[in-house]
Formats: structure tokens, C-alpha cells, sequence
């Protein structure tokens, strides 16, 4: 069978590399991409999952197509269902996770509830101090004041209470023995 005059394993030859080189494009350039057509960005479609839908449909009917003698429709039905349901694997095991997976080392307000800092500006009855909080990420400085109402002096340990506006509400902290 021929399209345009070319073989079928043709097309699906040169639809297979013609998808692989505008994968990798993607890739190394979507970010810019997406900046300049803010809309692929914000729609359903996912270019990464249609370009990959290309590229397995084709490969698989150009392999198919090569080494079987199978009728042409059937090969071409056959290729859709494949590239379908690796695209579906692809997006549901690969694109979704990392999508949300954090790649930042970011914190948020709640995760400063119950941890000890250092208080390295004195924190007056009701004003401001500041606070030091020692962590794997790196040390992290925020503005504090008393919970209690109580002057706590530079260099005491404190137990962060809760995180309003971004202001830690802190009470002195006292160690077990």
C-alpha cells in the first residue's frame, strides 16, 4: 500500500524519526516554548504526550509493517491501541509523579510548628525578636515574637509555637533532664 506515492513503511519511517526529533526538541526547549504559547502550558494536552504519541504509533507500524505480513489496517488499528496504552502508562508512571514531586528544598509555615530555635535578637514582652532555626536545608531566620508575653534575652532556647503571617509565635523552652 503507498500514501503520496511512498510505501507505508516509509511514511512510518520518516513519521518515527520526524516524532523522535521534535520529542527531544521538546525536551530541551519546552520550557521556552511554553513561555511563548502560554497556552500549551495551561491546557488538557500535554504536547510531551502527544509527541510521544507519534512516536510509538509510528515505530510500532513501522516495525509491524517491516517484518510482518499482516494487512495494513490491522497494523495501523494494532499501532493506535499500542501507542494509546503507552502513552497512558507513560503519563500515569512517569509525567503525573514528577509532576508533583517537590524539587525544591522550600518549607512551609507549618513545618516550623513545634521545632526549637535560638533567639539571636531578644525578643521584648510585646514586640518583635528574631529567631534562629537550625535545619539540614540550612539555617532559616525569622521574625518571632513572645507567645506568653514574656522578654525572652538573646541566646535562649525557644519552642515555635504556631507561625502567624509569617511571625513566630514562640515560648521559652525548658529541657528534660
Amino acid at each position: 500500500m503507498e500514501i503520496f506515492g511512498y510505501p507505508l513503511e516509509t511514511v512510518y519511517l520518516f513519521g518515527f524519526i520526524l516524532g523522535g526529533i521534535l520529542t527531544v526538541l521538546y525536551i530541551l526547549f519546552g520550557d521556552i516554548i511554553e513561555g511563548i504559547f502560554e497556552a500549551l502550558s495551561e491546557g488538557p494536552i500535554n504536547p510531551t504526550l502527544i509527541l510521544s504519541f507519534i512516536t510509538f504509533f509510528n515505530s510500532m507500524a513501522y516495525l509491524m509493517e517491516r517484518f510482518s505480513s499482516i494487512n495494513s489496517l490491522i497494523i495501523a488499528i494494532a499501532s493506535l491501541v499500542t501507542a494509546f496504552l503507552l502513552v497512558t502508562l507513560l503519563n500515569i508512571f512517569v509525567l503525573v509523579p514528577l509532576s508533583q514531586a517537590e524539587a525544591t528544598l522550600a518549607y512551609s509555615d507549618d513545618d516550623l510548628k513545634g521545632r526549637i530555635g535560638t533567639v539571636i535578637t531578644a525578643i521584648p514582652e510585646e514586640g518583635f525578636g528574631e529567631v534562629m532555626i537550625q535545619g539540614k536545608q540550612g539555617n532559616i531566620a525569622r521574625s518571632a515574637i513572645s507567645f506568653d508575653d514574656v522578654a525572652i534575652p538573646y541566646g535562649e532556647k525557644v519552642l515555635i509555637i504556631e507561625v502567624k503571617n509569617s511571625v513566630l509565635h514562640v515560648s521559652p523552652h525548658e529541657e528534660l533532664d
